[in-house]
């Protein structure tokens, strides 16, 4: 069966950390796939908790970042992967294919992989603003104790 490079990075794009992108292409037995997927389930459950618990739970913080990781990631292999060229691409994925089913990806893995960067850049952006807002805060707050 024929792995779309088009498909693959819908995937990524669409649905980031799920690992669906890894899924499609290895299946279930697809080891980095299960990480994601536990990761974003994982980071998930981190912003309850820290919802719940106003940012201040280092473990939400933790199981936090990991999800943010899975994201990242997927949007990552989006963009390593829509760049490859389409030879490599089907050398590695699609070996042994006929000549007039060779990928030919054009305009819209490129679009997904322009959107995989703003996306991802994006979310990165908001994620440390966040991230240092709240660790300016806990210092401020902090301090206040120590002053009293």
């Amino acid at each position: 069966m024929k792995k779309s490079k088009l498909l693959f990075c819908t995937l990524g794009l669409f649905f980031p950390g799920s690992g669906l992108n890894c899924f499609y292409l290895q299946g279930l037995k697809s080891f980095w796939a299960w990480v994601q997927l536990f990761a974003l389930i994982g980071g998930l459950a981190g912003w309850t908790i820290l919802k719940a618990a106003h940012f201040h739970s280092a473990p939400g913080w933790v199981m936090a970042v990991f999800g943010f990781i899975a994201i990242e990631a997927s949007w990552l292999t989006t963009i390593t992967f829509g760049l490859r060229p389409d030879e490599k691409w089907d050398a590695q994925f699609n070996p042994g294919i006929e000549e007039s089913k060779r990928t030919r990806s054009g305009w819209p893995v490129i679009l997904t992989v322009i959107f995989s960067l703003v996306f991802g850049a994006g979310v990165m952006m908001t994620f440390l603003a966040i991230s240092f807002e709240q660790f300016f805060i806990s210092q401020i707050y902090e301090a206040k104790k120590l002053s009293q």
